[in-house]
């Protein structure tokens, strides 16, 4: 069996000296390169927790490339803890659980158990939005894709988190390479802690969850952005992300309870 082979290329244009955060690297690889360059000179990303890598990026163009060998079989994440049942409860910047539960109780209540209650949230959302991309922007939340009736992945797993936490379920976004999406992009999806475990969905059904590879967890997109600024101006014109599974790729009918590694 081949290990899975992973990468990304970003490509900024910086009109001004800038502080950016990566986080493309996968979370658990055999092997892995990163390499950054500014109009041909070599730049450094310093390694932070979480494998984020911190870059001071002079003005010009700066060119990002990571490739990851990634073994098929991981071991599985650890249990639920008290603290990440908490901080999963809780309402975020993108997910609005708070202002949802009127909504959600009166669509999910009265199921047999949570994880009836994820599988109908998942299967509610995957019905009544419209993947369409560019249909939302950075600023776009649960609330938003509700009233809206569209989005990219992103929106999807918001909506997904903000009705699970409203229906008492702990709820978290992992962003992912996905072999078998098309067209190819970063993805983020769900995890919902079920009997003490994370379980995977992905309403939007567009990859198997089976070959789904950890790259960061968090609460919302906030915590797993790709990229964020932190100081100065960029632009990303280019982004080209490649996700080839080890095996062939499991068929997935997006129902039964899957751990992502």
């Amino acid at each position: 069996m081949n290990n899975s082979q992973v990468g990304a290329t970003l490509v900024f244009d910086v009109t001004e000296p800038a502080e950016i955060v990566l986080l493309i690297a996968a979370a658990d690889p055999v092997s892995e390169s990163l390499s950054l360059s500014s109009d041909g000179r070599s730049v450094e990303a310093v390694e932070l927790p979480g494998r984020q890598h911190y870059v001071r990026a002079p003005k010009g163009r700066l060119t990002v490339t990571y490739a990851a060998e990634v073994a098929v079989s991981r071991p599985v994440p650890a249990d639920v803890t008290e603290l990440d049942r908490i901080v999963a409860l809780r309402p975020s910047r993108y997910c609005p659980s708070d202002k949802m539960a009127g909504f959600a109780g009166t669509l999910f209540s009265g199921l047999p158990d949570a994880t009836a209650t994820v599988r109908a949230i998942r299967d509610w959302v995957h019905d009544h939005l419209s993947y369409e991309a560019g249909s939302s922007g950075p600023s776009t939340d649960a609330a938003d894709t509700l009233l809206d009736g569209r989005g990219v992945c992103r929106d999807y797993a918001h909506l997904v988190t903000t009705l699970c936490r409203a229906m008492n379920v702990p709820a978290r976004v992992a962003a992912v390479y996905a072999p078998g999406l098309s067209p190819m992009d970063f993805h983020l999806v769900v995890e919902t802690a079920l009997d003490g475990r994370w379980q995977v969905w992905d309403a939007t059904g567009l990859a198997p969850r089976q070959s789904l590879i950890r790259i960061a967890t968090g609460r919302d997109a906030a915590d797993t952005a790709l990229a964020t600024t932190l100081s100065g101006l960029l632009t990303m014109p280019e982004l080209v992300i490649t996700a080839v599974a080890g095996s062939d790729l499991p068929l997935d009918d997006h129902t039964g309870l899957v751990e992502l590694a």
